[in-house]
C-alpha cells in the first residue's frame, strides 16, 4: 500500500480485516504449522475436561489475524513495534474482525510513525485481543 503520512490523522480507522468462521480443522492445521499441540485447541473431549465448553483458538493465531489486518494496511517492513494482550477466549464458529484507530501521529528521530490502538473482536463486539502497532512511513 501507499501511504501517505501526511493524509493520515489521529483518529484515522485503519481498514478492518472481517475473517471466515473460526474452524475445528483450522485449529488443527495451526497446530501443525505452530508447533502448539495442546489438546484444548485440538481435542474437544479434552477440552471439555479441562472445564472448558470446548475447544479453544491458540491466542497467537487471533494475534496473527490482527498481524495480517495490519499489514495489509502497512506492509510488514514498515511495522516497528507489535505487541498485544489476550482478553478473551475464542471458539470455533466465532466471525472475527480486527480492527485499528491511529492514537498519535509523530516524528521522532528522524522518522514519520504512527502508533495506532488495534484489536480482535466477534461478532458480539466481545474483544479477543487488545494491542498496540507502531508503523513507520
Amino acid at each position: 500500500m501507499n501511504l501517505d503520512f501526511n493524509n493520515i490523522q489521529e483518529g484515522f480507522e485503519l481498514p478492518s480485516l472481517t475473517k471466515e468462521p473460526i474452524t475445528q480443522i483450522q485449529l488443527v492445521r495451526y497446530a501443525g504449522a505452530s508447533g502448539d499441540f495442546n489438546p484444548i485447541h485440538t481435542v474437544p473431549e479434552y477440552a471439555k475436561e479441562a472445564g472448558l465448553d470446548g475447544t479453544i483458538a491458540h491466542g497467537m493465531l487471533i494475534m496473527g489475524i490482527l498481524g495480517q489486518m495490519i499489514t495489509n494496511f502497512c506492509g510488514i517492513k514498515n511495522v516497528k513495534k507489535y505487541s498485544v494482550s489476550f482478553k478473551a477466549m475464542t471458539k470455533p464458529g466465532d466471525i472475527l474482525t480486527a480492527k485499528g484507530v491511529v492514537k498519535k501521529k509523530y516524528e521522532s528521530e528522524g522518522e514519520k510513525l504512527i502508533d495506532c490502538k488495534v484489536w480482535v473482536e466477534d461478532s458480539k463486539g466481545e474483544v479477543k485481543v487488545d494491542g498496540k502497532v507502531t508503523i513507520k512511513f
